[in-house]
Parts: C-alpha cells; sequence; structure tokens
C-alpha cells in the first residue's frame, strides 16, 4: 500500500511541477505547498478533514479549497486542491509535497532533503546541517524541515533512499531491545 501510495504521490507531483513550470509558477507553488505542509502539521483539524471518512469528497474538496484560498495559495495550487480532493487522494497529499519538493530541487541542481527534528531547528542549525549535507553529497541541499515532538531529541535526515536516524526515541528503542536480550 504503502508503494502504491508512493506512486500516485509521484506521478501527481510530476505533472503538478510540470503543469507549474509550463507556466513559470514553479517557485510560486512550491511555496505554497510549503505553507501547506507547515498547517498539515500544525492543524489537527485540517488532518481530521482529510483523514476522516465521514466528509464526502465534495465536502473535502470544498472545505479544502476554502483554505487554499484563504492562505493566499496561487489559483493554480487551489485547482490542483480540487483535482486531488475530488479524486480521493487527500490522505497522500504529505507525499505528493515531498515529492514535488523533490522534483523542483532536483530541477534546481539540488538535492532534497527531508528533517525530522524534536524541536524546531534554528537559522544557525539549519545552516550548519545544510553545510554538513552538502559535504556529504556534494550538491546544494534543499531541506524539507519539520518536527515531531515524540522523538525526543535528536534528528531523523532522508536523502532520497538514505535516511540516517540519530534521534533519542530510536536509541532508546535500541537501548530497551539490547536490555531485552540480556
Amino acid at each position: 500500500m504503502a508503494d502504491q501510495r508512493s506512486e500516485i504521490a509521484e506521478r501527481y507531483a510530476s505533472a503538478f511541477f510540470e503543469l507549474a513550470s509550463e507556466q513559470g509558477k514553479a517557485a510560486d507553488v512550491e511555496a505554497d505547498l510549503d505553507a501547506l505542509a507547515r498547517a498539515y502539521q500544525d492543524s489537527e483539524d485540517l488532518r481530521r478533514l482529510i483523514a476522516s471518512p465521514a466528509f464526502s469528497a465534495e465536502a473535502k474538496m470544498t472545505g479544502f479549497a476554502a483554505m487554499l484560498e484563504k492562505s493566499g495559495a496561487q489559483d493554480l495550487t487551489v485547482n490542483f486542491g480540487k483535482l486531488v480532493a475530488i479524486n480521493g487522494r487527500l490522505a497522500a497529499l504529505p507525499s505528493i509535497i515531498s515529492a514535488f519538493k523533490a522534483i523542483a530541487a532536483e530541477a534546481r541542481g539540488e538535492v532534497a532533503a527531508e528533517v525530522i527534528s524534536a524541536h524546531p531547528l534554528s537559522d544557525e542549525q539549519t545552516n550548519e546541517l545544510k553545510a554538513q549535507l552538502r559535504a556529504s553529497t556534494g550538491k546544494d541541499v534543499a531541506l524539507d524541515a519539520r518536527t515531531d515532538p515524540e522523538l525526543l531529541g535528536g534528528l531523523i535526515v532522508k536523502i532520497g533512499s538514505r535516511m540516517i536516524d540519530s534521534s533519542l526515541k530510536t536509541k532508546l528503542t535500541r537501548m530497551r531491545a539490547r536490555l531485552k536480550e540480556a
């Protein structure tokens, strides 16, 4: 199921990036999607609207489009949001956004990295992480940073198919597993 959702996200993101690029609005649309990703992370109501089977596709489309319009999103982004909602693909939205950002980064000659931290990173921490990743990959890095308080501390960094998990939550889980073995 996850592979299918990823494949669907890639198709939607690729088509949307192509359309936005043709209209010269790829950067504007990417900014809209960044704002949407933050809203998705911060709003329980938005996550409920997207995930709940209690809302019809039409109701989801109407609510989602209204939220995008209120946020000042490009008409292109609003129309794309309507399409995703009416096709019943809102659950894939976080994957679509990540895929779009990866495609956009590649088009700029960058590599996309997803960073999950327990607390928001400061500008200094973000710049240091970008520098380390640039040294590791040899390319400029476009960071997609978000927070997950359940990590307790540390970071999870995903670049392509590689993942570096230095979160405190994972370290504690590994330690607990080792203690059970002993």
